[in-house]
């Protein structure tokens, strides 16, 4: 006989209420979250009677907490001049004006008791088969996108094929534009796309370049970018000393010592 199930909690804090059903990503982050919100208590930065959260959700003075906690914790350093130009020069085709992309996709939403393993293998198993079949049969046959996206997509989009016609950047949620926009591949991409509303398989069908900005134009968003990603870096690290402190129950943190995960 297999044994029960274990509770997913961050040392005596339960990370889900009774019957909550939550997927490996969505705990993760409540763990992270939890890590924080204890380590903001620990630091004298939170009353230790703050409220445990309640489906997710914290305190206003737990989100005030943990983002002074952040601010004193984690050294973040001013991105120099070559660094920037380092950056620009690897990723120019990000910094352009009027760059427009031609796309549909099917999303595989993720919403709250979700089974985000299953949720995902679906999503691959459709990425796969459209795949193999846009290579093994005649160009021109487009309808197999639109079955798919009608059939299974979670987007209004689905019932027009998933066609979301032609976009820019700003028009999509950051995550999602990352993956898009500065590229090349046309046609379905060769993996998912992930956003804060699911799982996308993507199909780009035409690209209309953007105009190139000359350093000098871009600096700042430059290096506002790698303060980000010297913040999720140094947050990551921060956690993972975090979860070697606790005792972490039924969720996979990483933890000090082990190697970042990328």
């Amino acid at each position: 006989m297999s044994g029960a199930a274990v509770t997913p909690r961050v040392n005596d804090v339960e990370l889900a209420a009774a019957g909550e059903a939550l997927g490996e990503e969505e705990l993760r982050q409540r763990a992270c979250t939890e890590l924080l919100r204890q380590a903001a208590i620990g630091a004298g930065l939170l009353a230790a009677d703050d409220p445990p959260p309640a489906g997710g959700a914290f305190s206003e003075a737990a989100s005030a907490a943990i983002e002074a906690l952040l601010d004193r914790e984690l050294a973040v350093p001013e991105p120099d001049e070559q660094a920037c130009r380092r950056h620009h020069a690897a990723h120019a085709a990000r910094y352009t004006d009027g760059e427009r992309v031609q796309l549909r996709h099917i999303l595989f939403a993720v919403t709250p008791g979700v089974n985000f393993t299953a949720l995902r293998e679906r999503a691959e198993a459709c990425l796969i088969d459209l795949r193999a079949r846009r290579r093994d049969e005649a160009v021109g046959d487009d309808d197999r996108f639109a079955a798919a996206a009608r059939q299974l997509s979670n987007c209004p989009s689905g019932s027009a094929g998933g066609a979301l016609g032609w976009l820019t950047a700003a028009g999509c949620a950051p995550e999602f534009a990352r993956e898009i926009f500065g590229q090349s591949t046309v046609g379905v991409l060769p993996r998912l796309v992930r956003s804060r509303f699911g799982l996308h398989v993507v199909e780009v069908l035409a690209r209309q370049a953007g105009v190139a900005r000359s350093f000098e134009e871009v600096r700042p968003a430059v290096a506002q970018s790698l303060r980000q990603q010297a913040f999720a870096t140094a947050l990551r690290q921060y956690l993972q000393l975090l979860a070697g402190q606790a005792r972490v129950d039924g969720v996979a943190l990483e933890q000090a010592g082990s190697a970042l995960v990328r």
